[in-house]
């Protein structure tokens, strides 16, 4: 006999009912949440914080990243506030570099200390074994608070000090142990510069907030990605056991299931769009962290479409979206005076969307190659 939903034997009686969030649901959160539904009319350092830092191992990856989300963004803007120590450019979550605001820096950056440890055990631990990482750390931030080096210049110092280890083991030891940013030029719009070193609190003269909670984390990654799971907030930030800092957020958060009965955690008043919500083309540049911010990207990436965006050597391809979902991969190419943006979809386009996606793309065109003449080619949407 089927169970009736008001069987005083049945196990909801006495629980809330958990809604559930279909795929197009989390992904409109998404987007509201990343600034994609619409142009967001804030300043740059609002945006970097508003979305808990950008992904950066590409020095241009932020600009596109900002240029995509806001209404009217001007790459000096973002120079100007990485040459005004405002924000900075340091291996934060997953031991990957992130720019953030300098505020979130020190906030963040002693929370995430086991990420970094973990990240160095896993590279380096057996050519580390028994050697004062300490005495190692105390060096390193003493030579680039000196003055800013590249890893290349300070593992061969240190490997004079410790002749038996790599210089490049060495280097990552600072790394670990220090909260190391990149210095400009590193990181500037149409410019180059090696990547140099110095110790974030001598970079921005504040002191590191010791004191910053997994709970805030939590909440910062909701405000930005959620509704999500325990193992996505895992998977972002590198962390551990964030079980426990959810269960002492309690009643702070509300509860959604996926369709797959995976629970979902976010916070009462984040957007929650209609999942038929009109969502415009977007072209997201390479490294773009709403790629990387998932155990479970379905809600905005594809399993068939993973292997085409992600590469075997690390790198996350630039990527446009319809309605909302990776459908393609796009390349710049420049040639003396000249500027061809190569859109290449995942499966065939529709008049409307290759229409829209021209309209889009020469957006993007006059942002990222002004003085160049522009060209628009669209590759066949064949599989791989």
């Amino acid at each position: 006999m089927d169970e009736s939903p008001m069987d005083p034997t049945s196990p909801n009686i006495g629980r809330a009912v958990v809604p559930t969030l279909d795929r197009r649901a989390l992904n409109r959160a998404l987007l509201a949440r990343q600034l994609l539904l619409r142009p967001a009319r804030m300043t740059a350092l609002e945006a970097l914080e508003r979305l808990c830092g950008l992904q950066a191992q590409s020095p241009t990856a932020p600009y596109y990243a900002l240029w995509t989300r806001l209404e009217a963004f001007d790459p000096a803007e973002l120079e100007g506030l990485l040459q005004g120590r405002e924000a900075v450019r340091l291996a934060l979550m997953r031991a990957t570099l992130h720019l953030v605001s300098a505020r979130d820096a020190l906030a963040l950056r002693p929370l995430l200390r086991p990420v970094q440890d973990r990240g160095l055990a896993g590279a380096f631990g057996k050519r580390l074994a028994g050697v004062d990482m300490d005495a190692i750390a105390a060096l390193g931030r003493e030579w680039t608070a000196e003055r800013p080096l590249s890893f290349a210049e300070l593992g061969a110092r240190l490997a004079e000090r410790w002749p038996d280890r790599e210089p490049e083991a060495l280097a990552a030891a600072v790394r670990a142990r220090v909260p190391l940013v990149q210095t400009p030029p590193r990181g500037l719009w149409g410019r180059s510069g090696q990547a140099l070193h110095t110790p974030l609190e001598a970079w921005t003269g504040g002191q590191r907030m010791a004191d910053y909670t997994d709970e805030a984390l939590v909440v910062r990654y909701l405000s930005a990605f959620g509704p999500a799971s325990v193992k996505d907030m895992q998977i972002w930030s590198g962390l551990t056991k964030l079980q426990a800092a959810v269960g002492r957020l309690g009643s702070r958060l509300v509860r959604f299931r996926d369709e797959q009965g995976t629970e979902l955690f976010d916070l009462p008043e984040a957007p929650r769009p209609n999942g038929s919500a009109p969502s415009p083309p977007r072209f997201l540049g390479e490294f773009d962290q709403m790629l990387l911010a998932y155990a479970d990207r379905s809600r905005i990436l594809s399993e068939a479409h993973k292997r085409r965006v992600f590469t075997a050597n690390g790198l996350v391809r630039p990527v446009f979206l319809l309605d909302g979902f990776v459908a393609g991969k796009w390349e710049l190419r420049r040639r003396g005076g000249e500027a061809l943006l190569l859109v290449e979809p995942f499966a065939p386009l529709s008049a409307d969307d290759r229409e829209a996606l021209g309209v889009e793309g020469a957006r993007l065109l006059a942002f990222a190659a002004s003085g160049c003449s522009h060209e628009i080619r669209f590759a066949d949407g064949a599989a791989d």
